[in-house]
């Protein structure tokens, strides 16, 4: 996959070779009020593969060790920077440094099936049953 990297960006990486995330890096240093949020221009392009997709997952040891979590899609087509939105579910804010790991990019196969619209869904066991539907 090709990356592209701003001046002062860092390049992404995976911590072990078998991970399934790239580890992306603050460029800035910035402050995450408690209950609020910040937004983190990464830097990085990448050039997705056609029939793939980048989902930007949290870190989990920023998820329960500060209560910062984020999530995006990055579509193939998308070769602007990586912007990154992290929400802070903590009762203190946090500062990320620069050079600070914040979100991992996980790169997925799709499916992109053709809709068509229809009046009425086949019947299923589960049916509409939403939230809860199935019990504790």
């Amino acid at each position: 996959m090709k990356v592209m990297i701003d001046k002062g960006a860092y390049m992404p990486e995976r911590a072990h070779k078998e991970d399934a995330g790239l580890d992306l890096r603050s460029p800035i240093t910035i402050p995450v009020p408690p209950g609020g949020s910040a937004t983190i221009d990464t830097g990085v392009h990448v050039q997705i593969p056609e029939g793939y997709v980048g989902m930007l997952k949290s870190k989990s040891g920023l998820n329960v060790k500060a209560g910062l979590t984020g999530e995006g899609v990055i579509d193939c087509g998308y070769t602007g920077s990586i912007v990154v939105k992290l929400y802070s579910h903590g009762k203190e804010g946090i500062v990320i440094e620069k050079g600070d790991k914040i979100i991992q990019l996980v790169i997925l196969p799709i499916l992109t099936p053709e809709l068509e619209q229809v009046d009425t869904l086949e019947e299923t066991e589960r049916g509409s049953g939403g939230f809860g539907s199935t019990g504790r």
